[in-house]
């Protein structure tokens, strides 16, 4: 079988814990090939995530390199499943892969935290704010990927509203709060859909006054998304260029510190829909 040349954030992701397992055991590559009886450019192909690998494989690397969180193999087979497939597939190729994959890691994720300053969060939005924020794109996006892009979002968000669904912690500053994408209407619906939201069991919404001052990450909009293990813990963040996805174990640690410190700085959960309510008053 030829070495994909598309790779989802899962296969990549698969394949770096690959790497990360044998070099934290001091095994060598050329050690692997010959443990796994395959050749050594098939290793660099598994741990770059272009080449798949079976069940037995992995478990005959894990048992070599000493690993012995079972509940951490059995995610990592879970994640090898060649044939897995979710109903963002039937966006591919119509949609650019990072959209796809963030729509992949919310479906999987255990628990998800968010921090939004000038957007409202995805999962949150209303059709109307988030085509509102899809006009406004650059380079201009055509109709027919505005109206695929609303689909994919509409999607995306029953996450939220399925059975035994994750919980959903998002902390939202004020400036996102105003911002009128669409106009005041719009705007209000916008605010009224938090606080609807905000009433689920599973939904925590905590807002950052302007008067709280400086924060960190300003500026930013970040999803951490919590594995069935925190090693497979997922921090994916948005930039002009599109998200980035980051799960090195540095990285990881000064997300959860930064989420901790917006989420000790923002008003309590009672606090914040009263908040989010004056405001909706006054559009």
């Amino acid at each position: 079988m030829a070495p994909r040349t598309v790779l989802t954030e899962r296969q990549r992701r698969l394949g770096s814990e690959l790497r990360r397992i044998r070099t934290s055991a001091g095994m060598s590559a050329e050690y692997a090939a010959g443990l796994l009886g395959v050749d050594r450019g098939k290793i660099s192909n598994m741990e770059s995530g272009s080449r798949s690998i079976s069940a037995d494989r992995l478990r005959t690397l894990v048992c070599n390199c000493e690993c012995t969180d079972e509940r951490y193999i059995e995610a990592l087979i879970e994640m090898a499943q060649p044939d897995v497939k979710g109903w963002w597939d039937r966006y591919r190729g119509t949609l650019p892969q990072s959209l796809l994959d963030i729509a992949e890691l919310e479906a999987s994720a255990m628990g998800m935290r968010v921090a939004n300053t000038v957007h409202i969060p995805g999962l949150l939005q209303t059709p109307d704010h988030a085509l509102a924020v899809f006009r406004v794109a650059v380079p201009t996006l055509p109709d027919h990927e505005v109206g695929l892009r609303l689909a994919l979002r509409a999607e995306r968000q029953q996450v939220l509203v399925q059975d035994d669904p994750p919980t959903y912690r998002a902390v939202i500053h004020e400036a996102a709060l105003r911002m009128q994408f669409g106009g005041r209407a719009i705007a209000r619906a916008q605010l009224e859909h938090l606080i609807g939201m905000s009433e689920r069991p599973n939904v925590t919404l905590l807002v950052i006054p302007y008067e709280a001052g400086a924060f960190p990450g300003a500026g930013q909009s970040v999803l951490y998304a919590e594995g069935p293990v925190p090693l497979l813990d997922t921090v994916q963040v948005d930039s002009s260029h599109g998200p980035a996805f980051m799960w090195a174990e540095n990285q990881l640690a000064k997300y959860r510190a930064q989420l901790n410190w917006l989420e000790d700085l923002a008003l309590p959960t009672d606090q914040s829909c009263d908040f989010i309510h004056r405001i909706a008053r006054h559009l």
